[in-house]
């Protein structure tokens, strides 16, 4: 059912469209003319407005221009009697969603609202699905709002988009953003994790695999590129994908089919691939560590997100968001405790504030989060010249082994919980990684045994 507003002076004409389409269950406000159309659209909301083209001191035209500048425009279908190919494009170019050339019958005008109508409800019901599966995308910020709307523009194609930014930044909601936003969203969104694999599994997992492909092989296998038919392939962590592995990619990107593992059929697929990384590809392009044909073949449309200490505007509001979720009024939240988290450079991201929230809300119990409740970052921490430096971070209430068990676990959870991985962003080996996590009172196994 829809809201339909019918606009015509010619009384008994617009009295039958009513009734045709209240047949179809619409609710529909009928008007006899142009102005009071306005005066309709001013007061309530409607999905579908039906108006004359051609009316006495308010045209079909200015009906258009109004129902466009509505915060949630409804689709407007012009009526015409007069059929002139100029009067339907300057509909047309006004925005409108559809004509009907006079007369016309009834059956015809139900179908075309009934049409709008379904169109209608599916980009309310997509809307609503990236409310409610990005909700960390708070937009304050000059730069996160561009990055909102380039997304959202890149959404209606079908153009491969590279997100590139620090771990931690919202990369992942962004594509679910792009797919959900796109006309793919009620096909599947499949993520896979690049740097949580090796190149063999990784290979694998993408393109699936016959029976016997490889030792362990004991059954046909659907990779993620089948999976993600009619909708979207999300690559995180494409910068650690290997040369090997590029090549097959680039020939999917360029032909639309893979080859499974063990196979000789190759397989046509309706895939969009949006990619991530936190590192410079065109660097590592230009360091031979990144194949140029794939990179440019891949990189048709990219997006870069901005670290939370360059959009210090969207932390409190970040913050806000969280705690809504948790069912938490704003007000939960102190002044000095929005203080120091505008105070803090954030080098974990959003990642880092969702966990020092929820440690907070655990320290703060009952009443109002405070500053000390946030821990003890405090305003100079920064990324400068090499990364972090250590004096940074000491102050009152400092802990070495929570500071040291928490920096261990951020690798490990940018690292998707590969050891290896995770020791290599700390700059150790992995025996290292397990020895410090046993001296820290953690079980874990031996590392030459998983």
């Amino acid at each position: 059912m829809a809201q339909v507003l019918v606009v015509d002076d010619e009384v008994k004409l617009g009295k039958l469209v009513a009734e045709a389409l209240e047949l179809d269950g619409h609710e529909v406000a009928r008007v006899a003319g142009g102005r009071a159309a306005l005066v309709e659209l001013a007061r309530r909301g409607f999905d579908v407005v039906l108006t004359d083209l051609m009316m006495p001191e308010v045209g079909g035209l200015e009906v258009l221009k109004a129902a466009q500048a509505l915060p949630t425009p409804p689709a407007v279908v012009m009526m015409t009697a007069y059929g002139s190919a100029e009067n339907a494009v300057a509909a047309m170019k006004g925005g409108a969603a559809d004509y009907l050339t006079k007369p016309f019958a009834m059956d015809e005008v139900r179908l075309r609202v009934r049409r709008l109508a379904e169109q209608r409800a599916a980009e309310t019901r997509s809307e609503r699905l990236v409310r409610r599966l990005t909700p960390e995308l708070v937009a304050e910020s000059p730069r996160m709002k561009q990055a909102l709307a380039s997304a959202r523009q890149v959404a209606a194609s079908d153009a491969s988009v590279v997100l590139l930014g620090e771990s931690g930044t919202g990369k992942s909601q962004l594509a679910r953003l792009i797919h959900y936003s796109s006309k793919r969203a009620a096909g599947p969104l499949v993520e896979v994790h690049c740097a949580a694999l090796p190149e063999t599994l990784l290979e694998g997992e993408l393109f699936g695999h016959e029976k016997g492909a490889f030792t362990g092989a004991t059954e046909r296998k659907t990779g993620h590129l089948a999976a993600a038919d009619g909708g979207t392939l999300f690559l995180d962590e494409i910068g650690e994908v290997t040369p090997a592995t590029q090549v097959k990619l680039l020939r999917f990107l360029q032909e639309r089919e893979f080859v499974p593992l063990g196979s000789t059929q190759a397989r046509k697929v309706d895939v969009r691939v949006v990619a991530a990384t936190n590192r410079d590809l065109a660097a590592a392009v230009r360091e031979g560590r990144f194949r140029e044909d794939f990179y440019y073949r891949l990189n048709v449309f990219s997006i870069e997100v901005p670290p939370l200490r360059e959009r210090k505007e969207d932390l409190v509001p970040l913050a806000h968001a969280f705690l809504a979720r948790k069912g938490l009024p704003a007000s939960k939240l102190s002044k000095d405790a929005e203080a120091r988290l505008t105070g803090y450079t954030w080098p974990g991201n959003v990642r880092e504030l969702e966990n020092a929230l929820e440690r907070s809300l655990i320290l703060s119990g009952e009443g109002d989060i405070q500053a000390e409740h946030l821990g003890a970052g405090g305003p100079s921490l920064s990324r400068g010249g090499k990364g972090v430096r250590a004096a940074d971070v000491l102050g009152e209430g400092f802990n070495l082994d929570a500071f040291e068990r928490e920096l261990l676990y951020a690798a490990l959870e940018r690292a998707g919980g590969n050891k290896t991985a995770a020791a290599k962003l700390l700059g150790i080996t992995r025996r290292r990684l397990y020895s410090r996590l046993q001296s820290l009172g953690e079980k874990v196994t031996d590392p030459d045994s998983d």
